[in-house]
């Protein structure tokens, strides 16, 4: 049997990855650590776990094929984009190989120790125009944990104020102004649980003590307006503009700013139920009222709970919050555990989850 056809036989079981840290410009993980039950659980370089990627991170100088995940198979193992590649229909489903012939999105966990630099990611008339991109970074924000460093509560910074204008926001930029940067971003505490949409052009900011799952296009396409991180690490003219040039780079941001209240209302989102029973709620928290980038739902399972997913045309990704139990998948049982991430080709079609114990289980979608 040829590698093609190999590769073919493993889009009818559930791919378990590897886990796969990324490198940033900001320190942090721990968190991630302690849901991975790994120890000792270290703050450091290594901030991010990107899941189920098929993309390469941006960084001079980092290893050439870093971010892209490995994952399980019964021979060995095998990165998923070359198992996507090996039949894209059969892997994301014939509707997303047709349209992108790549998943569409990405997924990470990310922890910030200290605040990540001020940022924006391009919409996808500036990724197409600007960076020759069919995708940009319209991205969300799922809070799952929280952590106080140095007495300072979790927050996030999020959109322009009221008449923050283009002039003002250079001239901040040029005079590395970065409290004055902060004060034209609305400041809004974050508990588990909260959900924001970070569309292209919103400049944004994740505080510190933040765990949350970021969902997004499959970009890593980012504009900073710090040169120097809050951690004292310089930041390169590259990983600034992208390449595009610092004018170029502030035309990225959208200068509509707004309220408080109306910040609130554009960007945060409310998870509704759209499932449930006394074994298990299933709620759906991005999904095509928000964007048709992505989409993300949580599955809750009582002990002993159990929930059937059936095929609807394309992959899922689903990653084990907390809890364990069996995945019932074409008639075999496979084991899930806190810490799994898991790829479900769209060629599956239907996957039973059985807790043995309470579980949280973040399922994943592409583009519409």
């Amino acid at each position: 049997m040829n590698m093609n056809t190999d590769f073919q036989q493993y889009a009818y079981i559930p791919l378990k990855q590897f886990s796969n840290r990324v490198w940033r410009t900001y320190e942090g993980g721990a968190l991630i650590d302690k849901w991975k039950k790994d120890s000792p659980e270290v703050d450091g370089s290594m901030p991010e776990e990107w899941i189920m990627s098929t993309v390469t991170a941006r960084g001079k100088g980092r290893p050439e094929n870093e971010g892209l995940s490995m994952v399980q198979t019964p021979s060995g193992t095998y990165s998923l984009k070359e198992l996507v590649a090996s039949n894209k229909e059969l892997y994301l489903g014939k509707a997303l190989a047709d349209k992108f012939g790549t998943t569409g999105v990405l997924i990470k966990m990310l922890d910030s120790k200290e605040r990540l630099t001020i940022q924006v990611h391009p919409d996808k008339d500036y990724a197409k125009t600007m960076l020759d991109s069919a995708f940009g970074k319209t991205e969300s924000w799922y809070v799952l944990n929280k952590r106080e460093i140095n007495g300072e509560k979790s927050v996030i910074y999020m959109g322009f104020k009221e008449g923050v204008t283009r002039e003002q926001w250079e001239i901040l930029f040029k005079n590395q102004d970065i409290e004055g940067m902060l004060d034209c971003l609305h400041k809004i505490e974050v508990n588990p649980g909260d959900a924001y949409m970070i569309y292209g052009g919103v400049p944004h900011a994740i505080g510190s003590g933040c765990f949350l799952m970021e969902v997004q296009e499959p970009t890593d396409y980012t504009m900073r307006v710090e040169k120097v991180t809050p951690a004292g690490l310089t930041i390169s003219d590259e990983l600034i503009h992208q390449g595009v040039g610092e004018q170029n780079m502030l035309d990225c941001f959208h200068y509509d700013g707004c309220s408080y209240e109306e910040a609130l209302k554009r960007w945060k989102v409310s998870p509704k139920t759209i499932d449930s029973s006394d074994k298990h709620t299933l709620n759906t928290i991005f999904n095509e009222s928000h964007t048709d980038c992505f989409g993300l739902s949580e599955l809750d399972l009582t002990v002993n709970g159990e929930h059937s997913l059936k095929a609807n045309g394309s992959f899922f990704v689903a990653v084990i919050y907390y809890g364990e139990g069996t995945i019932i998948s074409g008639g075999k049982e496979y084991s899930f555990a806190q810490g799994d991430e898991i790829f479900f080709s769209a060629a599956i079609e239907e996957v039973v989850f059985k807790s043995k114990i309470a579980s949280k289980i973040l399922l994943c979608y592409p583009p519409k």
